[in-house]
């Protein structure tokens, strides 16, 4: 009798060890991830069956390895990464400091599901931004906590402050917050340098010998504090960005023709004959997209987003490219702008300017005639001609009237940006942003008025057909590869992950106080609550308020080459593609998607795309520090010339040495620190109470408050109650 032949396993296929084993893994190397099984398959290249995925996905939920929410996603519950012991209890890690005001700091480890927390006497000479190592264990509070062992690579070696000299000792008091100590400067290294003028320093050593500081020289004198442009300039750079750009690039710059030569035309779909329109801000010169609009033969509605095509421009290699991808961002001040490309490229090659053909990459739909659905997109290179720049109260103007260019264009866009807008709404977006802030200048740059921008519907049209082509564009290469048959396809995507759940908690117990309630049963509840919150709050002085605290709440948006959708927008699917001429990130997305048109599959090294996102994320985060710190020093220099003045405000903080009001009409932030009291007060979590009258005073109360001082340099402004 022949011996029955044992049976071989489908080449390629895992058995259920090693598919747990794969999946342990990415969860560990993704903890904060949230995954559905069919994106976990793939991301591990598993050949096995859906089923037997699924099988495995569960015993690790029952294993406690793995959570499954109400959406059908996995997270890892707990997870570590296998740690360096070093002693008993410890475990090494390397991670970025994140500091805090207070001097203490949390390492992030990319590995670890939750950030080290070290006290300030723990941080040594780390600063913000520094890759260190650290040693850490588990505190009695049962989340890590450690000490900085040393720094292994400086965020930062440059650093901007006043310049002064003691005893014959010439030293910086940088501007940062969280670098704590004075720089020296070494001999004859000061650049001429006078006693209190801005300047910039470069440390050449961090501790030589005894000394206690780091080491310095001088390396650009801005010139005597105080000026607005001095303080602008210091901004810029203290956060690592400039307004002039390096010789080489802007030879190159100046090198790139902005003929469009008939050749070039033919290579792209041609939009010139189609109704074309820009809308952007009245003092906006880099005028990144414009929408086109046109009803077909079979009377379907063919609406374009064009994008300036700035890859055309800017390729791979160039010392222009690479000076982009090292600023990563556009960084708009108050009073100016600090541009990703040199401003020949962005204002005036690039920029899609009126009555003139320009270059772009576009995402074109096709609607049915009511505008609710998308039967047909396509994407690629175009050429347009803009007919008009609308500015947005123009377009505004237009919209309201029925009057003007483009008239009926304009109102059936904005009737579709509505529809596509509450359909958004319905399926989970957040409906609630921070107010924005504008400043009225005088011709030296002072502001001689503040107010909160009012955005109307010309506003939220653009945004919400910026929105439509960014979702698409990301749908469609991450949809691609089931198409034809490839693991993945390597994208940059713009995500969102879900919000702590903790300062959720904390958020529902503080508008309870209020009055108001908030259900946070689950993330699809939460955003349903949180609309109902601030529409409920709508018209309030708590609506500032709430704003705030559910803002603070949230994931920051970071970018990624993992997807894991848009929490706060609600799709699944999600990347900037929109404005590459202020964002790299739109540039990488130009050029990947351009790789994958047309059927052909180009798989970038996720790796390398992954640090680009990082470096991406971390430029944008340093962009949004400058712009906010540019627009505190505007509200001072405001404030500074109404110091004795009383204004209404909200109680915005309640600390242990103070509180913290926001005057209601510019939003400026002053403190009122409990000595300057008409009595003393008893702290407690949401309000505080005097010992005396037994007075309440609570966040959100509405209060007057008289203007003490304002402290440019400092950039704090002082109050005091007018009861």
């Amino acid at each position: 009798m022949s011996k029955k032949k044992k049976q071989r396993p489908e080449e390629g296929k895992r058995n259920a060890a090693q598919l747990e084993q794969a999946i342990e893994k990415l969860f560990q190397l993704n903890p904060k991830r949230r995954l559905p099984s069919g994106q976990i398959a793939r991301m591990i290249n598993e050949p096995n069956s859906k089923d037997a995925v699924e099988a495995c996905l569960q015993r690790l939920v029952e294993r406690s390895f793995l959570n499954r929410d109400e959406n059908g996603k996995y997270r890892a519950s707990a997870v570590s990464p296998v740690p360096t012991k070093t002693e008993k209890g410890w475990h090494l890690a390397e991670g970025r400091v994140d500091m805090t005001r207070s001097g203490a700091a949390y390492i992030i480890v990319d590995q670890m599901g939750s950030d080290i927390f070290v006290p300030p006497t723990r941080v040594g000479n780390a600063l913000d931004g520094d890759r260190v190592r650290v040693k850490w264990r588990m505190s009695s509070r049962g989340k890590p906590e450690g000490v900085v062992v040393d720094v292994a690579v400086r965020a930062q070696e440059s650093f901007v402050g006043v310049y002064r000299e003691h005893r014959g000792m010439a030293y910086v008091v940088p501007d940062k917050f969280n670098m704590p100590m004075d720089i020296l400067i070494e001999e004859g290294q000061t650049a001429g340098a006078r006693p209190e003028q801005k300047v910039q320093v470069h440390v050449v050593r961090w501790h030589g010998g005894k000394e206690a500081n780091p080491v310095g020289r001088v390396t650009l004198v801005l010139g005597q504090t105080g000026s607005s442009d001095i303080e602008m300039k210091s901004i810029l750079l203290k956060h690592d960005f400039h307004w002039l750009f390096p010789e080489d690039v802007m030879v190159e710059n100046e090198g790139i023709s902005d003929v469009i030569g008939p050749e070039e035309v033919a290579k792209r779909r041609d939009f010139r004959g189609t109704a074309t329109f820009t809308i952007d801000p009245l003092t906006a010169r880099d005028f990144d997209d414009a929408l086109s609009y046109r009803t077909l033969d079979n009377g379907h509605l063919e609406i374009g987003v064009h994008i300036a095509d700035v890859t055309h421009f800017v390729r791979p290699g160039t010392a222009l490219d690479r000076e982009a991808f090292r600023r990563s961002t556009s960084v708009y001040l108050v009073d100016r702008v600090a541009p990703m490309l040199p401003e020949r490229l962005s204002n005036v090659v690039c920029s899609l300017r009126p009555n003139e053909d320009r270059l772009c990459f576009s995402a074109v739909f096709e609607f049915t005639p009511d505008g609710k659905n998308i039967v047909a997109e396509w994407f690629g290179r175009t050429v347009i001609h803009s007919q008009r720049r609308f500015t947005y109260e123009e377009a505004q103007t237009v919209i309201e009237t029925g009057l003007g260019d483009f008239a009926a264009e304009l109102r059936h866009l904005n009737d579709i940006a509505k529809a596509k807008r509450a359909e958004r709404m319905h399926s989970g977006a957040l409906n609630f942003e921070a107010p924005e802030l504008q400043f009225r200048l005088d011709e030296t740059g002072k502001p001689i008025d503040v107010y909160v921008k009012e955005r109307k519907d010309a506003h939220l049209l653009v945004e919400e057909y910026m929105l439509l082509a960014n979702q698409q564009v990301a749908g469609y290469i991450y949809n691609a590869p089931a198409k034809r048959g490839v693991a993945d396809i390597p994208y940059i995507y713009r995500i969102h992950d879900l919000p702590d759940m903790e300062r959720l908690a904390e958020l529902s117990r503080f508008v309870k106080e209020f009055g108001y309630k908030l259900r946070i049963d689950s993330p699809q509840q939460v955003a349903q609550s949180l609309n109902g919150l601030m529409k409920e709050a709508a018209g309030t002085d708590d609506l500032v308020l709430f704003q705030q605290q559910a803002i603070r709440c949230m994931a920051k948006a970071v970018y990624s080459s993992d997807n894991i959708g848009h929490y706060g927008l609600s799709f699944l699917h999600y990347s900037h593609f929109t404005s590459p001429i202020r964002r790299y990130s739109d540039v990488i997305a130009h050029r990947l998607l351009a790789e994958n048109l047309d059927g052909r599959i180009f798989r970038a090294n996720k790796s390398e795309l992954e640090e680009q996102c990082k470096h991406i994320s971390v430029q944008e985060r340093k962009a949004m520090e400058a712009e906010r710190e540019s627009v505190k020093f505007k509200q001072v220099e405001f404030i500074q010339g109404r110091i004795g003045e009383v204004f209404p405000g909200v109680i915005a903080g309640i600390a242990d040495h103070g509180i913290f009001v926001e005057l209601t009409d510019t939003l400026c932030e002053g403190r009122i620190t409990y000595d300057r009291m008409p009595e003393g007060f008893e702290v407690e979590t949401y309000r505080i109470k005097g010992r005396r009258s037994g007075i309440v005073l609570r966040m959100g109360d509405t209060v007057k408050v008289r203007v003490l001082s304002a402290d440019l340099q400092r950039r704090q402004i002082d109050l005091e109650l007018v009861l």
